[in-house]
């Protein structure tokens, strides 16, 4: 996972993702840190591992365990500028993403795999097929409602009352 490990030592990814670290120091949510990251990335490997038991149809030939970890890792990354201005998250993550992962050696398929799953990885009920939806649900999964201080004030679209992955 060279690659993928690359993204976290990236200098505009460690910047970004300072930013967001102290803007989101004092939220009452839950934050996008590294754990929230780690836990989409690994529900979507589990999610991934477990689709291809059954049918791979829908899923992308080209997605590997790093592909996975790479989208995780940089799904969130344009938070920060969303607080800031106002850009949507998604938006400002796939400009961002861009030079991170030219940087770190990706090719230009995998790129645009993970900037689409990145687009669409807000799309509120989005039933896209393959490796965006994946990581839409594995997004969504990955909160642990249950356990929330905050959940009456939250308007999370989702939310997890129990553990599912």
């Amino acid at each position: 996972m060279n690659k993928a490990n690359a993204i976290l030592r990236s200098p505009l990814f460690t910047t970004e993702f300072e930013e967001l670290s102290k803007l989101e120091k004092d939220r009452g949510f839950c934050r996008h840190d590294m754990v929230h990251l780690l836990d989409v990335a690994r529900i979507a490997y589990i999610l991934y591992l477990e689709a291809g038991t059954t049918s791979t149809r829908d899923i992308e030939s080209i997605v590997t365990k790093e592909l996975i970890y790479a989208t995780a890792y940089l799904h969130d990354i344009g938070r920060a500028r969303q607080y800031i201005d106002g850009t949507p998250h998604e938006q400002a993550g796939a400009r961002i993403a861009l030079p991170i992962l030219q940087e770190c050696g990706f090719s230009q398929s995998e790129t645009n795999i993970i900037i689409d799953a990145i687009l669409s990885h807000r799309t509120r009920g989005s039933k896209k097929p393959g490796f965006a939806g994946l990581m839409y649900r594995a997004d969504k999964l990955s909160r642990s409602c249950f356990d929330c201080k905050a959940i009456e004030q939250c308007d999370w679209e989702i939310k997890n009352t129990q553990v599912e992955y």
